[in-house]
């Protein structure tokens, strides 16, 4: 008996799926092949968005000096006790401090300096009177109010204490955040790498927007999805190639170096022209090829050497599915973000039922209406126009066949990140 060529046994071209795997079977392989990338230092002004690698640690305090919080006096706050208005204390001016040009004298007992907001507070003083509360005239200010030592100054490491913990690794840096790494001196951070993904088009009908196109012939919509939906991720796009049904060239894209994930759109199905997956399963791993979910149930998944391959269907809706699903979360698990959806969600009651079947897990978009939650009632997988339309998305899941009307459920948001 000859051996079984594997290749083979995993093309279902004209013949279709003789069974699918679970959705929780697809996560679980794709939670087992994405690890963290390796570190890289960056510039800190281009941090914002980045993971860090390690845990921050502060080099310097911040501030590294007793500042002025306020505009108005430095001086010492015991000796303002008493101060008010029908008793206004007298006190020399015998300065000025300003940010980044502090009085360097010594400030004789009854004395005050004039300080603007973050200068040094001379040595001996402990205090800062508001200039609202004081009058000079003639190189004395007039106190009509006490101040408390301490009061309107910060103090050294108020801020960040020197050798604590600024920032805690795995933290995805905020705008505010890579300004703290600033503000501590640091010219880079070390955080880490973005993964790299190539992006393959497949489908001789297949156009780029813009070019003239036959009647028989579409635009390319898929590209520019995933596109978007990859920056969310946190992705970096090492190409973009349009390949038509050409095997030879797929097969090229699909083996060359440089990506950490490759996503290819179209060509995943049981279609004469679909042969990415029996492409993958030569040049490497098919994983996993058909999934119990409706729409994006021709999705695929495998290896490629170190590069994970995502089989994304052609048809808009299902392509977005897929990669929501599954290569979005394995983009954000190997940049170290969270690997859940990154949509806001909200709670919400069904006003229509949604009808799905045991086995198989549902993505059915939906709009929030005054009435509740309304199924989109056209939600064909090649109706892109459905997610423009809906506010958001339900998923039933495989144990379920569906929700009744007056039901709770959980509607992911199609919103901005």
């Amino acid at each position: 008996m000859q051996p079984t060529d594997p290749v083979s046994t995993t093309d279902v071209r004209m013949r279709g799926f003789t069974q699918r795997a679970e959705v929780p079977a697809a996560l679980a392989w794709i939670d087992a092949h994405t690890p963290c990338l390796a570190g890289e230092p960056v510039a800190t002004e281009d941090a914002t968005g980045r993971v860090l690698v390690q845990d921050l640690v502060a080099p310097i305090a911040v501030p590294e000096f007793d500042r002025a919080a306020m505009d108005g006096y430095a001086l010492r706050g015991g000796e303002t006790t008493g101060a008010g208005d029908y008793n206004p204390l007298e006190f020399a001016v015998v300065g000025q401090a300003f940010p980044g040009r502090p009085f360097e004298g010594a400030v004789p007992a009854g004395s005050a300096v004039r300080i603007m907001t973050g200068a040094p507070v001379p040595a001996g003083l402990d205090a800062v009177l508001p200039a609202e509360y004081a009058r000079e005239e003639h190189g004395r200010v007039a106190v009509a109010q006490p101040v408390a030592p301490g009061q309107h100054v910060g103090r050294v490491g108020e801020d960040i204490a020197r050798g604590s913990q600024a920032l805690a690794a795995g933290r995805r840096l905020r705008a505010q955040d890579a300004g703290l790494v600033a503000s501590l001196g640091l010219a880079q951070v070390q955080v880490l790498r973005q993964p790299r993904v190539r992006l393959l088009v497949t489908g001789n009908e297949v156009r780029a927007p813009g070019q003239a196109k036959g009647p028989h012939e579409i635009y390319d919509a898929n590209s520019v999805t995933l596109r978007g939906l990859v920056a969310r991720d946190g992705g970096l796009l090492e190409s973009h190639l349009r390949l038509g049904d050409d095997p030879e060239r797929i097969a090229q894209a699909l083996a060359a170096p440089g990506a950490d994930v490759v996503l290819v759109s179209g060509g995943s199905s049981v279609g004469a022209e679909d042969h990415a997956p029996r492409l993958l399963a030569r040049l490497g791993e098919l994983a996993i090829h058909g999934i119990a979910m409706r729409p994006s149930s021709p999705a695929g998944m495998g290896r490629i050497g170190a590069a994970l391959v995502f089989l994304l269907p052609g048809n808009p809706v299902s392509c977005l599915c897929a990669y929501d699903f599954f290569a979005g979360r394995a983009i954000r698990r190997l940049g170290g973000r969270p690997d859940g959806w990154p949509y806001p969600r909200v709670q919400a009651v069904l006003a229509r039922k949604i009808v799905s079947q045991v086995g198989r897990v549902d993505y059915v978009r939906v709009k929030l209406g005054a009435d509740g939650v309304e199924p989109i009632a056209l939600s064909g997988a090649s109706v892109l126009s459905s997610t423009v339309r809906a506010d958001g998305f339900v998923v039933v899941p495989a144990e379920s066949e569906g929700h009744g009307a007056g039901s709770e459920v959980t509607v992911h948001l199609y919103e901005c990140p």
